[in-house]
């Protein structure tokens, strides 16, 4: 071969091309091929080296193109990328590119594994939260004595062997059924959770029920993030430290079910009366419903949510067929298990449940705790209730009626219920209080309910208001206690516009001439019915509002002559209160029965309590003379086993439904009902037959159980007299009209009266004073005197006997009269037969 270079062949596709012009735009110049180096393929051999060696004409050429175009190509790319980039404006610019992308994704996933780790460092489980383990509520005797923990009483922690397998199973279709397959915390549970409420399956939660246990456990329940980051935390080491049947236990325990119960054993009681492990699917289908919203889902509370709750339940059993916990069979069997009204555990048995509702009602009627509070707990109640007393009342009432009861012979005996209230009068303290046999039982306070008649215990505040208003009678006489009226049973009243209206006394029986302090020891209906229209039935009404009672008493308003027969149904508390009124010689001062509330130590601001003037002493003072007589001579003899001075005045409700006796001591103010009620339909009954006995009266059992209560809760005090001071001229006795068999006539001799000086006069000596007591010329108050300045220590009663023989007082002693009394044999007040304390009415108010 020679050593002459050999011309190169052309590769395949080549073709020669001539030098392009200067002119030729840059992108036609890019479409010159390039070799693998990047260098122009075109006019290769034009570079080659002429046989000497040195580059000829061409290659020259070739070379100063081939950097021509490498500039071109530069600038061409330049200016691609540059149209690029002016193409990605508007919404294109906020597309991330995959740079980007990757980028936060690292980022992101490296905060989340940093955070996991500090979270879970940093985060520890925490002592149980109080409400956990501690009462919400400690209601306590005066003396500091436990009465009830009502967080207490309605939670009952039981093991995990001592609830049903059902009840288990039911809890677990309800709120988390893969907890014995999941971790503590599910994210999908939150996402399952929400689909099932948006698609209509019913709400769920979100959280597992590690985390709902945590939340109640451990936490508060308020909705923040730093509490939702806690609860994570915390569920997973508690998933860790614990096994799933301790975790479910303690959320089991730990759950509210509405009706005040906390956890499973709690509710079972509350509307089932069952322990936790005797509840079958049904019932255990309905508490897990519960779980969800227990005030919403209570279906006696809430009658109307009834059909979403049984949707709810339904959801439940077949969550339980699904997971194979329970047979298909028997779930097509299942109804719908309608709780009881209402149960609760018994550790609210006797008077504590009575007193704790009652005592929270108190406390929010008078704004001191709002409701809302007191759910949340912690609070110390100190009430002003005294342990010894409470038990002498309970005591009482057993011994004398509770006892005498048989139930399975006499089916009247099944109605019989009991109230009483007993009311310090200086303080206005409520000491003791009888509400039923057992809260569990009967669930009404009869102590504060508004439904039964007080029939003739209201006798005493019509008198109180004759003597308050210098009342007359219709031929001009002043009403005192010596006062003469007609006592013709059937006898229509005179001077009242309405209705005709003849009330009957008591077994029809006729007392002619008689003294308002004879007709208030024998309880006469005539007296005291043309009584009330003697002074004005509204200001009656007004009396008995300012002693005590509620100005919302039920058939207080409009009662015209009726209102002195007691046909206003007032509570035993507030006839209590109006009683003390009495005692504390007219002088109210509200009832309480909070002492001292305090939360985590720090005292709760009670409200000021005004003591105010409601009537006069003299009122007051005059009215309690002549209620001693009905308990040294009248209707209430029982009483006396008190042992100690007293007034009080018996009470028959129409067709006996209840009987009365509200009475009192200088230290002690008490009233007892005794009520007919069916334990069935919650109807007024009839005790007609009770005890054995034909009737029920105001002066028999309630005046027993008023002797014993008073003599036992007195015990080791002081034996105090009343200090008297009455009205002018309530020592004599007064000549009756001249016309008496036919009534009051308002043309009748009034000589006699008309010697009195008129209402704002009779002042005797003195003038009363703010407090009702009497100011002599040099300004002392003398405590005890009467008007005729005699110190008053019994009953001036100045009766006048069927003779017409009048008694005279003595010495500012007790005056007695000479006419017939009853010494108490019958113990009886008003007719308790049909027509009641009625008597014969025509367009009368009542059926």
């Amino acid at each position: 071969m020679s050593d002459e270079p050999q011309p190169k062949k052309p590769r395949p596709g080549w073709a020669s091309h001539e030098p392009q012009a200067a002119d030729t735009p840059d992108d036609a110049r890019d479409d010159t091929r390039t070799d693998a180096a990047g260098l122009p393929r075109s006019n290769e051999s034009d570079g080659e080296a002429d046989g000497h060696g040195e580059p000829g004409p061409a290659s020259a050429k070739t070379g100063a193109s081939a950097t021509a175009g490498a500039s071109a190509k530069k600038a061409a790319r330049e200016e691609r990328r540059a149209a690029l980039k002016a193409r990605r404006t508007g919404w294109r610019r906020l597309v991330p590119t995959w740079r980007m992308v990757l980028g936060a994704f690292l980022v992101t996933a490296l905060l989340v594994v940093g955070g996991f780790l500090l979270g879970y460092t940093l985060v520890q489980i925490p002592a149980a939260n109080a409400a956990a383990t501690q009462q919400a509520n400690v209601y306590l005797y005066a003396d500091g004595t436990v009465i009830a923990r009502d967080g207490e009483v309605n939670r009952e922690n039981v093991t995990l062997s001592q609830i049903s397998e059902d009840a288990q199973h039911a809890v677990l279709a309800a709120e988390d059924r893969d907890f014995y397959t999941e971790s503590a915390v599910d994210p999908l549970a939150m996402v399952r959770g929400a689909w099932n409420t948006l698609t209509g399956k019913g709400k769920q939660s979100g959280s597992t029920i590690t985390q709902q246990y945590v939340k109640n456990y451990y936490l508060r329940q308020e909705q923040t993030v730093t509490r939702k980051v806690k609860e994570f935390f915390i569920a997973i080491k508690l998933d860790r430290n614990q096994s799933k049947d301790e975790i479910l236990e303690g959320y089991l325990n730990t759950s509210f079910f509405g009706r005040g119960a906390y956890g499973i054993q709690a509710a079972a009681h509350a509307y089932y009366d069952m322990d936790a492990s005797e509840l079958d699917a049904g019932r255990a289908a309905y508490l897990a419903a519960l779980v969800n919203a227990p005030s919403q889902y209570d279906v006696v509370a809430h009658p109307g949510n009834r059909a979403f709750v049984e949707k709810r339940w339904n959801y439940v059993l077949d969550g339980m067929v699904d997971e194979g916990w329970l047979d298909p069979a028997e779930r097509a069997r299942l109804t719908f298990p309608v709780p009881k009204r209402t149960t609760l555990s018994t550790t609210m048995s006797g008077q504590r449940g009575y007193i704790v509702n009652i005592v929270k009602q108190h406390l929010t009627d008078n704004k001191i705790v709002d409701e809302a509070s007191l759910d949340a707990g912690g609070y110390r109640i100190t009430t002003t209730l005294q342990k010894s007393k409470q038990d002498a009342f309970v005591e009482s009432v057993d011994d004398n009626l509770m006892d005498r009861l048989d139930k399975k012979n006499r089916k009247v005996d099944t109605y019989v219920r009991a109230g009483g209230a007993s009311i310090e009068p200086k303080t206005g303290k409520v000491v003791a209080m009888y509400n039923g046999i057992d809260y569990v039982k009967q669930y009404t306070p009869n102590a504060t309910r508004r439904d039964f008649q007080v029939g003739s215990s209201f006798k005493p505040f019509v008198f109180t208001a004759a003597v308050e208003n210098g009342s007359r009678t219709q031929d001009g006489r002043r009403i005192t206690p010596g006062t003469h009226y007609d006592g013709t049973s059937e006898r229509p009243v005179q001077g009242w516009p309405g209705p005709r209206y003849a009330p009957e006394n008591e077994d029809h029986e006729d007392y002619g001439d008689i003294t308002v302090s004879e007709a208030t020891d024998k309880s006469v209906n005539a007296v005291y019915a043309q009584m009330a229209v003697d002074v004005g039935p509204d200001k009656v009404r007004k009396t008995a509002v300012d002693l005590g009672l509620s100005p919302d008493t039920p058939d207080l308003d409009g009662a015209g002559p009726s209102i002195a027969l007691g046909v206003a149904n007032a509570s035993v508390l507030d006839m209590t209160q109006a009683y003390a009124t009495l005692a504390n010689h007219g002088k109210h001062t509200p009832y309480t029965l909070v002492e001292k509330v305090t939360q985590n130590g720090r005292d709760i601001a009670l409200p000021e309590r005004h003591t105010r003037r409601a009537v006069s002493r003299e009122a007051a003072d005059t009215t309690t003379s002549v209620l001693k007589g009905v308990v040294e001579k009248g209707t209430a003899t029982a009483a006396q086993t008190s042992g100690r001075p007293a007034a009080g005045k018996t009470g028959t409700a129409e067709e006996d439904t209840a009987a009365w006796f509200a009475g009192y001591t200088p230290d002690l103010a008490t009233v007892v009902a005794v009520m007919g009620q069916d334990p069935v339909t919650a109807g007024h009954k009839s005790l007609y037959g009770a005890m054995g006995l034909p009737r029920v009266n105001g002066g028999g059992a309630p005046a027993e159980i008023w002797g014993q209560y008073t003599r036992d809760a007195l015990e080791g005090e002081p034996v105090s007299s009343f200090s008297l001071r009455l009205q002018p001229g309530a020592d004599e006795s007064q000549p009756p009209a001249p016309d008496s068999s036919g009534g009051p006539s308002s043309s009748g001799d009034v000589s006699a009266p008309a010697t009195d000086a008129p209402d704002d006069e009779d002042t005797d000596s003195g003038t009363p004073d703010d407090d009702g007591g009497s100011t002599g010329d040099d300004g002392s108050e003398s405590e005890g005197e009467n008007s005729t300045g005699g110190t008053t220590t019994g009953s001036p009663t100045g009766d006048t006997g069927d003779s017409g023989g009048t008694g005279t007082g003595t010495g500012g002693g007790d005056t007695t009269g000479g006419g017939t009394t009853d010494d108490g044999g019958s113990n009886r007040d008003e007719l308790p037969g049909p027509g009641g304390l009625s008597g014969a009415l025509d367009g009368r108010r009542w059926d």
